[in-house]
């Protein structure tokens, strides 16, 4: 595995090959992560992953200072993962002045959920993707589909901007009691870690009563955060959506939707200090 700090030196390296893939992340790499280079890997010709905690997608009091690094153990696991290049710039490398130019999704699909609890995530994700796109030049790129919401954008920035990539998703991978597995699940106490599968638990009921005829959303929802809340937790949303643009079905889609497995629930909850996300397709 070749690890590479600029992008002049990257783009050197890349020149010999056709059709990269690539596979970025923010470091701190658990089996979730490991898994998306093993699925990139027989995509292209060179593998390329990158390891950028980007200072844009994190609003000024959340975790940038304090989120994990564990460089020597990420490097072991993504050279016995089968790795090729590891691309790992500095912020000075990557952003060497302010980064005026951004890329702006639009509101309708980044403006909720996520973006309306993380204002701004998104337009960080998206003009840190579109860099890195620029950096690499793949020809596929995988992306996880825990972050349900960040992986739509992405394919929709990608096709309206035409850009040659065919963007992928990989499964999301679980601990044996169902919890998504998250690099933010190391910030998680004992007591929190036994709670934290309940937040999987709840999106899994949330689907057994669509599947079974219910089509009240909004009470659904409701006993959904206030189940979660009596816990201890302080959910900001467990939602039924759909599929195809994140919008709310009303009543009457709802049993088409789920007949053609087009709904998806979606939640994001803390439990103690930790921020929880996860995702059930219907």
């Amino acid at each position: 595995m070749k690890i590479i700090t600029t992008i002049a030196e990257l783009r050197a390296h890349l020149a010999a090959f056709k059709r990269p893939a690539f596979v970025p992340t923010m470091g701190n790499l658990h089996a979730g992560h490991l898994a998306l280079v093993r699925q990139a890997k027989p995509l292209g010709d060179v593998l390329v992953v990158s390891i950028f905690v980007n200072r844009l997608q994190f609003l000024p009091h959340e975790d940038f200072d304090t989120y994990p690094r564990t460089w020597e153990a990420d490097c072991q696991a993504l050279e016995a993962a089968g790795c090729d290049v590891l691309f790992a710039p500095s912020e000075q490398e990557l952003y060497p002045e302010p980064q005026g130019f951004k890329v702006q999704p639009p509101a309708e699909l980044a403006d909720m959920l996520e973006g309306h609890f993380r204002p701004g995530f998104f337009t960080g994700v998206c003009t840190v993707v579109m860099k890195l796109f620029a950096c690499v030049q793949p020809r596929v790129a995988v992306f996880g589909q825990k972050d349900y919401q960040q992986l739509m954008v992405i394919r929709r920035m990608v096709q309206q901007f035409a850009l040659p990539i065919e963007v992928q998703g990989g499964a999301t991978l679980r601990a044996a009691d169902g919890l998504a597995l998250s690099s933010r699940n190391n910030y998680l106490s004992t007591t929190d870690r036994a709670e934290a599968v309940q937040l999987s638990q709840a999106l899994q009921a949330m689907a057994r009563a669509v599947r079974g005829g219910i089509v009240d959303v909004a009470t659904l929802e409701q006993q959904a955060m206030q189940a979660l809340t009596a816990r201890g937790w302080q959910p900001d949303y467990l939602v039924l959506r759909s599929r195809h643009d994140l919008q709310a079905p009303t009543a009457s889609d709802i049993t088409t939707l789920a007949q053609q497995q087009g709904l998806v629930v979606l939640g994001a909850a803390r439990i103690g200090h930790t921020r929880l996300i996860d995702n059930l397709e219907i």
